[in-house]
């Protein structure tokens, strides 16, 4: 999987590298025991200090999505704890809905939205 860096984005690089590992997983572009490039070689290929791609392995260390290996560096391996899972999920659209809510986007707006987004990953 190619990992491409808008640097014009608003969104931390980090954020960046994070949110397309993610999506790879969620699309099947990358499963689990998929080998991500090592820090050095990422950071080379899209022109970025190391320190920024260690800290998005960092983030998808601690949310479960990679694996950090000295010999082998950074694989996909899914934690699978659900109830961890669906607690980060409740966190995160807690303030989407809220947010959703104070732009007056109604019930069914959300609900086809979700619906929409979330074919794309089944």
């Amino acid at each position: 999987m190619r990992i491409e860096i808008d640097l014009n984005s608003e969104e931390a690089i980090y954020i960046q590298i994070r949110n397309q590992v993610v999506l790879g997983v969620a699309t099947s572009r990358l499963r689990e025991g998929d080998s991500l490039p090592s820090v050095r070689q990422l950071a080379g290929t899209i022109g970025i200090n190391m320190h920024t791609v260690n800290k998005a392995y960092h983030v998808l260390r601690q949310e479960g999505f990679i694996t950090m290996d000295r010999r082998h560096g950074a694989i996909v391996s899914l934690d699978h704890d659900r109830i961890r899972a669906l607690q980060e999920v409740r966190e995160r659209m807690t303030m989407i809905l809220a947010t959703a809510r104070c732009k007056n986007i109604s019930c069914e707006e959300v609900h086809a939205l979700v619906d929409e987004i979330y074919e794309d990953y089944c």
